[in-house]
């Protein structure tokens, strides 16, 4: 079963963080959670330890404007609306971006984001802020990691030994060219102090795998998940030692298309993964980068490129939004739902002309009920909300 996106111009009116039944489909509700800005993107969803659902991402005018800050709305225990969003960061000067909640095994929550100066991710520094009151209040802005270009999405994982995994993605830019995510390549952040120190490790042969995304198999098996910058197939890699070392990522069983992937295990074992079930081989649509609406029309690729280095794919649509479910641990995902579909228009990141129809970024989490729950952006003007009852996957 499929669902077909509504007009732009519906959009705003429902934000307002209600949650709503779906008309049709037993099973599943909705909400568009409330939001100030006309841009709100890159979604991520965690409970604080008293079990209320927050939801974090960045809004403002357009991704990379200095007016983009991170966001936080809450659904607590019983409620059926969403809450007005706080809003957690607020320097002028940056784009602050991907935010994620951590809930540290000391019972301490930490938000994580990326800050960066325009479109330049290969500058970008990761912050933090740490809560000791279950993520009711915030203490000040940290600097996580200042090594430029280094990029978060994905959650901490900490294994056996009790070592912190923060999965990043390496931003870089090549013989004095913008940064357009060609040499982008794959790390994980390790702490055996608690956060207090982080020692990076990179993915071997892991060039265009970005948004890696660590799930825990049992023992010291782990499988991660990746976005592919080349907008051909999700990879995956594995480790065999509780992440201290991991294979090269490989093509898995579904296709990419250069946008946010999210996978978790559920309470059955099962994974479930949240992803765009499109890639280049299936469109021809393309833009120049990322941020080629906000560099002002300056000359791009000035400097000569050596060799025959592939380029990032830009514009593949992002639709259908779709949910696959894996039953071998990652080997295959036979079992697949379509939660949103329409063009994925995404050759402009315009939010105030209606410009964007994608449906990106999305994440997913399960209650102790069975519930799941998934985020994402819907047009790049709205975080939208579903939950699904545990019938409902495929």
């Amino acid at each position: 079963m499929s669902f077909t996106g509504l007009p732009p111009e519906a959009v705003p009116a429902l934000m307002t963080g209600a949650i709503t039944p779906h008309p049709i489909v037993e099973g599943r509700a909705e909400a568009y959670l409330p939001s100030p800005c006309i841009q709100n993107h890159a979604a991520n969803l965690a409970f604080l330890p008293d079990g209320t659902l927050t939801c974090v991402w960045f809004g403002g005018t357009m991704e990379g404007m200095g007016d983009i800050s991170i966001y936080m709305s809450r659904l607590t225990l019983g409620s059926e609306r969403w809450s007005e969003p706080e809003k957690l960061s607020d320097d002028p000067e940056k784009s602050e971006q991907n935010p994620l909640i951590f809930n540290a095994p000391d019972g301490k929550v930490w938000l994580l984001y990326t800050s960066q100066t325009s479109g330049n991710q290969d500058g970008s520094v990761v912050k933090c802020r740490i809560s000791s009151d279950g993520g009711q209040t915030f203490g000040p802005v940290q600097i996580l990691c200042d090594s430029p270009g280094t990029f978060v999405r994905q959650q901490i994982v900490v294994n056996g030994r009790g070592d912190w995994l923060l999965p990043v993605f390496r931003c870089v830019g090549l013989n004095g060219q913008r940064w357009s995510g060609d040499a982008d390549t794959a790390a994980v952040l390790m702490s055996r102090d608690s956060g207090a120190s982080w020692r990076m490790r990179d993915i071997p042969d892991s060039l265009g795998a970005v948004h890696m995304n660590i799930l825990p198999l049992g023992g010291d098996e782990m499988i991660a998940f990746y976005r592919n910058r080349f907008a051909e197939n999700i990879l995956s890699s594995r480790s065999s030692d509780g992440g201290e070392t991991w294979s090269a990522p490989e093509a898995a069983d579904l296709p990419n298309n250069n946008s946010s992937i999210q996978a978790e295990i559920l309470n059955d074992g099962a994974i479930a993964m949240v992803y765009n079930h499109s890639n280049a081989a299936m469109s021809d649509a393309r833009r120049q980068s990322l941020y080629d609406e906000i560099e002002g029309g300056e000359a791009e690729e000035t400097a000569v490129v050596a060799g025959n280095r592939r380029k990032a794919v830009w514009g593949v649509p992002r639709a259908p939004l779709s949910l696959a479910i894996s039953r071998d641990g990652g080997k295959s995902f036979p079992h697949r739902v379509d939660l949103d579909t329409g063009d994925g228009l995404c050759l402009s990141n315009n939010s105030k002309d209606s410009l964007n129809r994608e449906f990106s970024y999305p994440s997913i989490v399960q209650g102790g009920d069975g519930t799941v729950h998934i985020a994402y952006t819907y047009y790049r003007r709205a975080i939208k909300y579903i939950s699904l009852a545990p019938q409902f996957l495929p």
